[in-house]
């Protein structure tokens, strides 16, 4: 157990058609971001969204519960839904030096599971991602991490939204060159 999986809301698996639903809409959120459709992919996002990733502690087995930053300690980023439009923005000035020449990623999803609120049109998301990304010959990066995400209902072309998304890298310490990257 993490502080971010002892406030969960509801232990109630949803039904499968909800279930494969809201798994579309996250194959279809990798597919638009490995394809570099980032305008797109901001469409899938709430207006109110939180993009938050804490950074990440070696704790002893009896500090456990303390290896993950409070809200209001240290983050890799901390954005809202402004934040992200911007970095889109800016990657396609094409002065993002950290994309130029630009990633090609796969972002490979896993383990996902969807819970019930106490809102009918919100629900609990929690799965496993596995990102790759090349730049140049010598490039390579491997992320592996889980993230926590609460799904809306929304009147788009997918039928929901991403309200909120909390990244959790597997490591306390990115060895990779930047965080250009959308998780």
């Amino acid at each position: 157990m993490t502080a971010l999986t002892d406030n969960a809301t509801s232990t109630t698996a949803v039904d499968v058609a909800t279930q494969r639903d809201i798994e579309q809409f996250l194959f279809t959120e990798a597919d638009l971001l490995d394809d570099w459709k980032f305008r797109e992919w901001l469409t899938l996002l709430d207006s109110e969204v939180h993009y938050w990733a804490p950074v990440r502690d070696n704790r002893f087995w009896r500090d456990r519960k303390k290896e993950i930053a409070a809200p209001s300690g240290s983050a890799y980023f901390d954005e809202t839904f402004v934040d992200l439009r911007q970095r889109v923005d800016r990657i396609f000035t094409q002065m993002a030096w950290a994309e130029n020449p630009p990633s090609r990623t796969r972002h490979l999803l896993s383990n996902i599971r969807v819970r019930e609120t106490d809102d009918p049109t919100a629900w609990d998301v929690e799965s496993s991602f596995y990102l790759h990304r090349t730049r140049t010959e010598r490039d390579h990066d491997w992320i592996v991490g889980k993230r926590y995400d609460t799904i809306v209902r929304a009147d788009n072309e997918w039928g929901f939204a991403l309200r909120k998304r909390t990244v959790l890298f597997d490591v306390s310490t990115l060895l990779i060159k930047n965080l250009s990257q959308f998780y």
